[in-house]
C-alpha cells in the first residue's frame, strides 16, 4: 500500500499545486461575499465541484431559486455524465470504493485515472484510483480552508481570482498533449467546443459541445 500511495502522490503533484491555488481562490471569493469557513469546508467536502462551487457563490449571493441552482448545476457539470460513462468498465470491479470514486471524478482526477495504471495488478490498481481521488479532494479542501481563513484575516480585492480555474484546465490540457502519443481526442475537444461556442454562444454551448465530442469520439473508437 505504501508503494501505491507513493505512486498516487507523485501522479497528483501537478493537481496539488493547481488545487491549492484554486481552492484558495474559492475560499477568498466565498469569504469576500460574506460566507464563512464552515461553508467553504462543507462545499468542498460534499459538493467538490470546482467550477460549480465558484458559480454557486454568485447563486447564493443573488438569492437564486432551487430550480435555477439545479439547472445551472446540470449545465456546468454535464460533462461529468460522459466521464462516468467512459469509466463504467474500468470501475466495474472496484467494490465498496465505487460510490466515492464516482463522486470524486473531477476533470483532473479523470485525466489521471482514465488511462489506468498498467504497471499494477487489478487490486492495487483499484487502490491507486482511490488514493488519487482522495488525495486530489484533500488538496481542494485544504486550499479552500486556507483561502477562507486568510480571507477572514485580510481584506483585499478578489476580482479576477476565479480565472485560476481556467488556468488549471489549460495546464491539464497541455500536460496531456505533451505526454499523449495521439492527439485526436484533444483536437476533437477543442474543435467541437469552439464550433459550438460560435454557434450557440457562451451561455448555451456546453451541452451541445459535450454531445458532439461524445459522438465524434465514439465514431473514432469504432474506426480504430
Amino acid at each position: 500500500m505504501k508503494k501505491i500511495f507513493k505512486q498516487a502522490l507523485v501522479a497528483t503533484l501537478p493537481v496539488l499545486t493547481g488545487y491549492l491555488v484554486l481552492g484558495f481562490g474559492f475560499g477568498i471569493v466565498l469569504k469576500a461575499n460574506g460566507f464563512g469557513v464552515g461553508l467553504a469546508l462543507a462545499m468542498s467536502v460534499f459538493i467538490y465541484a470546482g467550477s460549480m462551487q465558484y458559480v454557486a457563490i454568485g447563486l447564493l449571493s443573488g438569492g437564486a431559486s432551487l430550480l435555477t441552482v439545479a439547472l445551472t448545476t446540470l449545465m456546468v457539470n454535464a460533462r461529468h455524465l460522459f466521464y462516468g460513462i467512459s469509466m463504467l468498465e474500468q470501475y466495474r470491479n472496484i467494490g465498496r470504493k465505487k460510490p466515492y470514486l464516482i463522486f470524486a471524478l473531477t476533470d483532473e482526477t479523470y485525466s489521471l485515472v482514465c488511462g489506468g495504471e498498467p504497471g499494477l495488478p487489478e487490486k492495487e490498481r483499484n487502490n491507486y484510483y482511490f488514493l488519487v481521488s482522495l488525495l486530489n479532494q484533500s488538496y481542494w479542501v485544504a486550499g479552500s480552508l486556507l483561502g477562507a481563513g486568510v480571507g477572514s484575516l485580510i481584506q483585499f480585492n478578489s476580482e479576477g481570482i476565479d480565472f485560476a480555474l481556467t488556468a488549471l484546465f489549460l495546464t491539464v490540457f497541455l500536460e496531456q498533449w505533451l505526454t499523449a502519443e495521439r492527439h485526436v481526442s484533444a483536437v476533437i475537444g477543442v474543435a467541437a467546443s469552439v464550433g459550438c461556442l460560435l454557434l450557440f454562444g457562451r451561455e448555451n454551448f456546453l451541452i451541445p459541445a459535450m454531445l458532439v465530442i461524445a459522438l465524434l469520439l465514439c465514431i473514432c473508437k469504432e474506426n480504430d
